[in-house]
């Protein structure tokens, strides 16, 4: 339990953003879902705009500390290549 005036604050500054982070990944993952239902369903078009509508959203969240940029970097890769492979099988 927070006892000093800081870590009254401090406790407060966590929640406030904990909430924040918390709708910034659900944001995320709702993107890079989106691109995952339209590769499953075989559409190259709607697949390749979901990664574009994704890709910023991902970078976002690595500069706002969400997400390793390591971690974003991959993401992107796999999706990129999974949208990429859809033309050619």
């Amino acid at each position: 339990m927070a006892n000093t005036p800081q870590s009254k604050k401090r406790a407060r500054q966590n929640e406030t953003r904990l909430a924040v982070n918390k709708a910034r990944r659900s944001r995320i993952r709702t993107q890079l879902r989106k691109v995952e239902e339209a590769i499953a369903s075989g559409d190259k078009d709607s697949a390749t705009a979901a990664l574009r509508a994704a890709q910023p959203e991902l970078m976002r969240g690595v500069t706002k500390g969400v997400f390793h940029k390591n971690t974003a970097a991959r993401k992107m890769s796999r999706l990129s290549s999974r949208v990429k492979a859809l033309g050619q099988a």
